[in-house]
């Protein structure tokens, strides 16, 4: 009886930009800003292009919009991961160790600085950082297994 294999492997590209701030900390914390901030642009850029071609016209007004649009997001969402990313190293350069902990430290206390930001109650600044904690701890485990 005939047989198939399929054999191969996906890969993805990989980019990498340096930026040498003269400090290994705010090298991270840009790095983090720049990557996730380009990441949130996209997917601004490729949401608005699939209204536009579902519409079938883009105008000046909304392409001005969406340019907008994906500037906010990027700097909103590069801003949390640069503040996640400084402050998972900032507490590894405290502890002196690399863990799991760090990655719940630095995801509470950015859960909180983000949520206190936004000007919530306080019970909700403390649900933002148990909820921070937990992803962050949650994708720290999540890379151990890959």
């Amino acid at each position: 009886m005939p047989r198939s294999r399929f054999s191969g492997s996906v890969t993805t590209p990989k980019v990498d930009v340096a930026i040498d701030m003269g400090n290994p900390f705010l090298n991270l914390t840009v790095d983090g800003f720049l990557k996730i901030g380009t990441v949130a642009a996209t997917r601004v850029a490729a949401e608005d292009a699939y209204h536009a071609a579902k519409k079938g016209s883009i105008s000046t007004h909304n392409f001005e919009h969406t340019l907008k649009k994906m500037c906010k997001e990027g700097a909103y969402w590069g801003t949390v991961a640069g503040v996640y990313v400084g402050m998972e190293y900032g507490v590894e350069r405290i502890r002196g160790t690399r863990d799991w902990k760090n990655a719940m430290i630095g995801g509470a206390v950015t859960g909180a600085l983000v949520s206190a930001a936004s000007n919530n109650s306080k019970d909700k600044v403390v649900v933002d950082a148990i909820t921070g904690g937990a992803i962050a701890t949650a994708a720290e485990f999540l890379n151990y297994l890959t």
